[in-house]
């Protein structure tokens, strides 16, 4: 059948790009710096389910996401989880944390508060950014995330 995202995803992210494993998606709420990773696998729910190769690129893809929020962003803390308690579709979530940020030092599913959805073009130049960082990690070159 090949790779479907789910619904709930798709509908609350912005397609980013595909690395070898997973589907990279910015989450369409600007509180965060927010990402999902996708493992681009059918039937999988849980980290175990992959293979021992695909165990090593997710891992490997999560640190790549979680260096480049780090140094776009400078966080306090970046946060990754694995839930699956509303979408069972294995998903990975990664996103900065501040300490200034409306839910610290709590998690952020603790606060109940509106969404601040982007503009079109906000939406357009963080993934352009984030782009142009992920494509500068890839090649060894940190600077990259940086112009």
């Amino acid at each position: 059948m090949g790779f479907v995202l789910d619904e709930r995803l798709a509908s609350s992210s912005f397609f980013i790009e595909d690395w070898p494993l997973c589907r990279v998606a910015l989450k369409s709420d600007r509180t965060w710096p927010w990402l999902y990773l996708v493992p681009r696998r059918d039937n999988i729910r849980e980290i175990c389910e992959l293979s021992v190769l695909d165990q090593v690129d997710f891992i490997r893809e999560v640190a790549m996401a979680q260096q480049a929020l780090q140094i776009l962003y400078k966080p306090e803390k970046i946060n990754t989880a694995a839930l699956g308690n509303m979408v069972p579709q294995l998903h990975v979530h990664v996103f900065a944390r501040y300490k200034d940020d409306r839910a610290w030092p709590q998690p952020v599913w603790a606060v109940q508060a509106a969404e601040t959805p982007y503009t079109d073009q906000e939406k357009q130049a963080e993934i352009q950014k984030l782009k142009k960082c992920f494509e500068g990690l890839r090649r060894g070159d940190k600077a990259a995330c940086h112009q």
